[in-house]
């Protein structure tokens, strides 16, 4: 008990090290260069607007420190705490069946967990997004919205959560397999869904109505191969003024979605390459790989979950008296967590390489200078530092840092559009 917990500490307290080392890092390379616009963007982006990022990202970075301190400490408390151990026996106290039981218990820290989250979102959305103008929550939307995710808490997560906990108690030592065919399926099931079905209770989709901007996008979708796709706009201004565009979905249910922020800030030329970075993931089996990634990810996860649900100091040395399968997998869901900072350098590594090989895809199909002037504008939108520091990006950021990714993109253009 008392090594696994030494462990457990010795990761938890390394894990806080590098990312308050790196955020320390980040402000003060950001504060040196607050007055000085990189050279790339000089004339596109005023000092105004660099400061304005600057001092925004500055913000979110204390932020984040003081809500990973935060977090910490909630985590502390459900596991070396007691405070798993306490839900528990309160639970038990209600003699259910033990599927009953492992279900309400993981709902029910799941639901605590959510609540203790509260606090910073609120702080987050109607402070810090409020100060620098982007936040356009109301309060009520806000607790709307918290409304539908314990809803779909309980209408997607139990049935995940039973059919995983059925399989611990009745499908002996090999459970975790079937337990991560059953994963698998509802990885597959979500990317289908969501989409369609659960995205529509946030926000509002409607088609492109831009003639313009459709005329462009079919013909970019026939250049590039791509047939049968929907084109969405949403209302993201419901809630930010931050624009984006993704690409979503599976069979039936792809399509492209772009925020109608970003429809409202960027020409119809800048569209499409935006467009055509996003068909590049697509084209180049990005989603394929990520999706692949997860799968094999999680068979790795669930069979150590099998052997370590099986050892009685995994229990008692996150402070856990009762072993049982509900427990275990409630803890090694709040312990996977820390063990992925440990690969996210190599995440962050291929995630970048994807964003490179994406942006090669658009210039091949646009005009890369279109996509520079969209990157310049949604950077100085959204307030993305242009000056990140280099170790604290290689580490957090899926995306290249705004100098590096546009003198790529420079590189693409014909020596006449130069």
């Amino acid at each position: 008990m008392a090594t696994f917990a030494t462990i457990f500490l010795t990761i938890l307290t390394l894990g806080l090290l590098i990312e308050t080392g790196l955020a320390q890092r980040h402000i003060r390379h950001i504060r040196r260069h607050r007055n000085t616009v990189p050279p790339a963007f000089t004339g596109h982006i005023d000092i105004a607007e660099h400061q304005r990022a600057a001092d925004y990202t500055i913000t979110n970075t204390v932020f984040g420190i003081l809500e990973l301190f935060y977090n910490t400490t909630i985590l502390l408390v459900f596991t070396l705490g007691g405070g798993l151990d306490y839900i528990d026996q309160t639970v038990s106290a209600w003699a259910l069946d033990p599927l009953v039981h492992g279900v309400i218990f993981i709902l029910l820290t799941l639901a605590l967990f959510s609540l203790a989250e509260i606090p910073l979102a609120l702080y987050e959305t109607f402070v810090i997004e409020s100060r620098f103008g982007f936040n356009r929550t109301t309060l009520n939307l806000f607790i709307l919205d918290h409304f539908k995710e314990a809803i779909l808490l309980i209408l997607i997560g139990a049935p995940l959560a039973a059919a995983i906990l059925w399989f611990m108690l009745h499908s002996g030592e090999w459970w975790w397999l079937f337990a991560w065919s059953a994963w698998c399926v509802f990885v597959f099931f979500m990317m289908w869904a969501f989409p369609a079905f659960i995205a529509p209770l946030f926000n509002r989709f409607t088609p492109l109505a831009n003639d313009t901007v459709q005329q462009r996008i079919d013909a970019l979708l026939e250049r590039c191969g791509f047939k049968h796709y929907r084109v969405y706009v949403m209302d993201g201004s419901r809630r930010s003024n931050h624009g984006n565009a993704y690409f979503t979905g599976v069979g039936a249910n792809k399509r492209i979605v772009f925020y109608d922020t970003l429809l409202k800030s960027l020409s119809p030329e800048e569209i499409e390459a935006v467009l055509a970075h996003e068909l590049g993931h697509f084209k180049l089996k990005h989603i394929t790989k990520r999706l692949w990634w997860t799968v094999g990810m999680s068979f790795g996860a669930l069979a150590l979950l099998g052997w370590l649900s099986v050892q009685s100091w995994f229990y008692s040395g996150l402070g856990v008296h009762q072993a049982s399968p509900h427990a275990a997998l409630m803890l090694f869901m709040l312990c996977l967590p820390l063990v992925s900072r440990l690969i996210r350098p190599l995440m962050t590594f291929t995630a970048r390489k994807h964003e490179f090989e994406a942006d090669d895809f658009a210039s091949q199909h646009s005009d890369p200078q279109h996509l520079i002037d969209a990157l310049v504008k949604l950077y100085g939108e959204n307030a993305n530092t242009l000056t990140p520091d280099p170790w604290y990006s290689a580490y957090h950021d899926t995306h290249p840092p705004a100098p590096i990714r546009v003198a790529n993109l420079a590189t693409k253009m014909s020596p006449a559009a130069g």
